[in-house]
């Protein structure tokens, strides 16, 4: 009897992974992670190797910002309706489908540009990456919402799990496959073929139901800011208090941080903001290096999009288990210095000429640092959270981590541009010499848990 109960269990948990919503994440999964690459790395791949000067590309990463302050509209797209078709699809999937059809309008015009014999319209290809990254950016809004809502709390771990392989499934294809097409037929059939992926998430959209809405009004009482506002202007219009019911609950999640850390919370705010800053001050030149060191866009393909994509998972994974080991402290100054060390290795790189070996070490080193390094901030932002803001202050954390190194990836092709290759990694690894002093000062004086001292329920779920 114990086995026929521990078999019946076994194949339970894993129908799990057959339910609709489960299923539905990804596809979702896949939708969301398809345009990411195309308005970062396989664009300036495309636009180097299309004969765009390395000072112009620099400026492209900074369409990336646009993923680092969505968290500005999130309330439009959490509350306001779009005519018609809310009405027809309900909030989220409406949200959802508008997102796409802005990726696919982008996607479809770069494919139009990348017809021509030269890209001589750079203005046009940042308008139209513009919209699909607002698009993909409103889409992951949405998609969150969708997934929260979609299912009881005993589906939402499976549910992230399918969500992450499709997300990774998106990538693969909008990396490798699309350098794959660009090299074997060109690079307008490459992103007119990824304008009509976006089908794939467009038409999930159309076939699954709209999720139930759960109340939200437990939640705004259970705020005392709030409470206390809407106390004291109980006589105000609706429309008045309304907006002043916002910008409550928009400065409350900085009112908590500072009640709990103090002065402290502007060295977290501003370790935060320092800790990723040398890998992401360096994404925007990287692939025009490949382009400039000789290697073609299947070699690119293979060993950057689909060995590094698997470098970055093992690192995620390496990441974890040493936080569950050691602690956040130490491994957040570990994550530190290899993210720093890992830039040296592409100023090395780029004095290897198309060395294919010296590229994979190259990638190795920079996904699996970036890898466990990832996983151990999030662990800490994780830490550092409240319960009662989890998702607005995690999205505050999000955005100040990338919001710097995004905006410094800009100048980068200025800094090639003038001191070469080879300095501009260099200086990018100098950059991240601040980060692991100040996290070697976060471990320290013990301003995270360890394992010696245990660690606690947040760092746990984090």
């Amino acid at each position: 009897m114990p086995d026929t109960l521990r078999q019946r269990n076994w194949r339970d948990s894993l129908a799990i992974y057959l339910k609709a919503p489960v299923v539905t994440m990804l596809f979702l999964g896949f939708s969301a992670g398809l345009p990411f690459l195309l308005v970062f790395s396989t664009l300036t791949t495309w636009l180097r190797s299309s004969g765009v000067e390395v000072a112009a590309i620099g400026f492209f990463s900074w369409i990336g910002l646009i993923y680092s302050v969505k968290v500005i509209w999130a309330p439009v797209v959490d509350g306001v309706a779009i005519p018609l078709l809310t009405r027809w699809l309900g909030q989220r999937r409406s949200w959802m489908l508008c997102g796409q059809a802005l990726m696919m309008i982008g996607l479809v015009g770069m494919s139009s540009i990348a017809a021509g014999s030269e890209v001589n319209q750079l203005w046009l290809v940042a308008g139209f990456a513009l919209m699909v990254a607002f698009g993909s950016a409103t889409q992951d809004i949405a998609i969150d919402a969708f997934r929260i809502e979609s299912a009881e709390e005993n589906l939402q771990a499976a549910m992230a799990s399918t969500y992450i392989i499709g997300y990774r499934g998106g990538l693969i294809m909008a990396g490798a496959g699309a350098l794959h097409l660009a090299q074997d037929w060109s690079w307008h059939f490459a992103y007119l073929t990824m304008a009509v992926l976006v089908g794939i998430g467009m038409l999930t959209v159309l076939l699954r139901p709209e999720p139930t809405r759960r109340s939200r009004s437990s939640t705004f009482r259970s705020d005392p800011q709030l409470r206390h506002y809407l106390r004291v202007h109980r006589h105000r219009g609706r429309a008045a208090k309304r907006v002043g019911a916002w910008l409550v609950l928009f400065r409350s999640p900085f009112v908590d941080l500072w009640q709990r850390y103090g002065r402290f919370g502007f060295y977290l705010l501003a370790f935060i903001a320092m800790y990723r800053i040398s890998d992401l001050a360096m994404a925007s030149m990287a692939y025009p290096l490949y382009i400039d060191l000789g290697f073609d866009l299947k070699t690119i393909a293979d060993v950057t999009k689909v060995f590094g994509v698997i470098m970055s998972l093992l690192g995620g994974l390496l990441g974890g288990l040493l936080v569950a080991r050691y602690g956040i402290g130490r491994i957040l100054v570990l994550g530190a210095i290899m993210t720093a060390a890992t830039n040296l290795v592409f100023a090395v790189l780029a004095n290897s000429g198309d060395n294919i070996a010296m590229l994979v070490i190259t990638i190795t080193g920079d996904n699996l640092s970036n890898g466990l390094a990832s996983a151990v901030f999030v662990a800490f932002l994780s830490s550092l959270t409240s319960r009662g803001y989890t998702a607005t202050q995690y999205a505050i954390f999000s955005s100040l981590m990338t919001l710097p190194g995004k905006f410094l990836s800009g100048f980068g092709g200025l800094v090639v541009t003038d001191f070469g290759y080879t300095s501009f990694f260099v200086i990018a690894s100098i950059m991240g010499i601040p980060a692991i002093l100040m996290a070697w000062n976060i471990w320290r004086h013990q301003l995270v848990p360890t394992t010696e001292e245990g660690t606690t329920e947040q760092t746990q779920q984090g």
